[in-house]
């Protein structure tokens, strides 16, 4: 099991409101496999650097799990399937 983070940029005509609901059901892939979902910090809607699929902003959650890397594949390319779901980011934060 290692730490990671996860950066998740959802499309911006998403309702607020369901975003953790959303996050919660993706997350599930990591839970049920025996890893934990630490923290899952929504920041809200924000300006984006520059467009994304024609799109000048973008809600961001940035989600700290503990999971193998099998896991964590599994749960971007899930997130990569969503066509809500306009950018991920996967950081690993233990480097041991």
């Amino acid at each position: 099991m290692r730490k990671y983070e996860v950066m998740i940029i959802i499309d911006p005509d998403t309702d607020e409101r369901q975003v953790p609901g959303t996050l919660d059901n993706y997350l599930k892939v990591i839970t049920d496999a025996g890893g934990s979902v630490e923290n899952i910090d929504i920041w809200g809607r924000r300006r984006l650097a520059y467009e994304i699929q024609k799109k000048p902003e973008g809600i961001y959650a940035v989600v700290n799990l503990t999971a193998t890397p099998a896991d964590v594949q599994e749960l971007d390319r899930q997130l990569g399937i969503n066509e809500s779901i306009m950018r991920t980011k996967v950081l690993r934060t233990d480097h041991s």
